[in-house]
């Protein structure tokens, strides 16, 4: 009597290329992927030696502490009052500049508050004075 040889089928996955496949798609989705930059405050800096004297007059001064307290013109202000301070003082003199200084522990979000503030007046000339 003969036996027939029966052949299993396998139920195997070949996987001797699968480290190939992965690799590829990985390479895929890194080049097709696009990261979104950091965002920060989109100022136009000026050139290296753009130096000119500006009249005293012109020139507000808003200082930031660490606190989160807001000088204009050493008086006391509430940060959300300042777009309407800064309105006024851009209605009595268009060329006004606003220095904006903080101390060196000032919380990140106060400054921006500081600066929104200003854009929500019009403010278009804004200073970034370094902190002594």
């Amino acid at each position: 009597m003969l036996v027939k040889k029966r052949y299993r089928i396998s139920g195997e996955i070949p996987s001797s290329s699968m480290a190939d496949i992965a690799f590829l798609l990985l390479i895929f989705f890194l080049l097709v992927s696009t990261i979104d930059p950091d965002k920060g405050i989109g100022f136009v800096l000026p050139g290296k030696g753009g130096e000119f004297k500006v009249n005293p007059k012109n020139i507000t001064n808003v200082l930031v502490n660490a606190a989160g307290q807001v000088l204009m013109n050493d008086k006391e202000i509430p940060p959300h009052e300042i777009h309407r301070e800064a309105a006024r003082l851009l209605a009595e003199n268009p060329l006004m500049i606003f220095s904006v200084q903080t101390a060196e522990n000032t919380k990140y979000q106060d400054y921006i508050t500081v600066i929104d503030q200003l854009k929500l007046a019009n403010a278009t000339r804004i200073s970034i004075a370094d902190s002594e």
